[in-house]
């Protein structure tokens, strides 16, 4: 009786142990326990406006494509161009040196203007001057218009809490990168306003944009605009409008979001969310040089948003150059402005 009490015992026992050995097989963990479709598992906080997000996406778009000739300038030509980003067409001002192509194609320049009206937003009015001044100057210049402005399909969001414009921006990068005309390792991005923070949230996605200048840009670190505030409409929160699909889907509209604008007392700028989609906590990542300008009299972007990246850059070695002017407002008009672009060409001639 007891050999039989005692055979049953190491029968269960040998049960057991064979049990837990294959719960250990089922339980081993292969692969992230999360859907990385488009993310990849470096991906912490679930947010379109993430930089690590951002870098996780493969984006990619066929060259221009050649919509209309305009008149042509006094050494360029001009065209209205497309290209598709997220599928939908956006279009753009492009212009193209008329003097011989160089044998790997002519440097070129991203323009991403600030913020206009979408409604009122026009291809070819608007910043005729400073595209001018680029364009005669040797680059290939594409002028984008962001989705839902103009002509360009899409719904309008903004940039400061949605990163479709950004990915509209690294799309017409990648874009001229298949251009015939285009040298794609010589590609540079402007940005003024708004497309301040656009520009450098895409080079702190894409180690390709080899250069980035703003012009009274703003919104860096977020902290920054509870301080400085922002005259500046594309920001401002509309309740009742419903975005759904793929109109929302690069929106970052979160309870966490929406303290900036109701109650920004009871943020933690250090908390993980807020980390993940700071421009300035995700410094590491800029690769490539900076030329910031902006007025002392800008009423629109208050120059503290630029000195405080100033800040950060000389914190952090990165390579910088920063411009103060004491007049000039938001868009450093004359006699100013024939400085700054000069400086500016002068940057994207030494850094492209």
């Amino acid at each position: 009786m007891k050999k039989l009490t005692l055979l049953f015992i190491l029968l269960i026992l040998v049960f057991l142990l064979v049990g837990v050995f294959i719960l250990k097989k089922r339980i081993i963990v292969k692969g992230p326990l999360i859907n990385t479709t488009t993310r990849s598992d470096k991906v912490a906080v679930n947010s379109p406006i993430s930089i690590d997000y951002l870098r996780s996406l493969k984006i990619d778009a066929k060259k221009p494509v050649i919509d209309e000739g305009l008149e042509n300038g006094i050494n360029y030509k001009q065209y209205i161009a497309s290209f598709i980003s997220e599928g939908n067409k956006i279009y753009g001002l492009l212009t193209v040196p008329t003097e011989s192509k160089p044998t790997k194609g002519f440097p070129a320049i991203i323009f991403n203007h600030g913020y206009i009206p979408p409604s009122q937003y026009q291809t070819t009015a608007g910043y005729v001057a400073y595209v001018d001044y680029l364009a005669r100057n040797g680059f290939v210049v594409f002028k984008i218009d962001f989705r839902g402005n103009g002509q360009s399909e899409g719904d309008a969001s903004g940039s400061y809490f949605s990163s479709a414009y950004t990915i509209d921006a690294i799309s017409a990068l990648k874009s001229l990168q298949k251009y015939e005309m285009v040298d794609p390792k010589r590609i540079g991005m402007w940005g003024h306003s708004m497309a301040g923070n656009l520009l450098l949230r895409a080079m702190l996605v894409s180690g390709e944009i080899k250069a980035g200048v703003i012009w009274a840009g703003a919104v860096y670190s977020y902290k920054d605009f509870v301080k400085y505030q922002i005259n500046d409409t594309s920001y401002v929160h509309r309740p009742y409008q419903s975005k759904t699909g793929d109109a929302q889907k690069d929106r970052e509209t979160s309870p966490e979001i929406q303290k900036i604008r109701s109650n920004p007392k009871t943020i933690d700028f250090n908390s993980e969310f807020w980390k993940a989609i700071s421009l300035t906590e995700n410094i590491k990542y800029l690769s490539a040089p900076v030329q910031i300008h902006h007025a002392d009299d800008d009423l629109v972007v208050n120059i503290g948003y630029s000195k405080d990246l100033v800040d950060v850059l000389k914190t952090n070695s990165k390579k910088y150059e920063f411009y103060e002017y004491e007049s000039g407002g938001h868009n450093i008009t004359s006699p100013y402005f024939e400085t700054a672009m000069e400086r500016t060409v002068k940057f994207f001639k030494m850094t492209l």
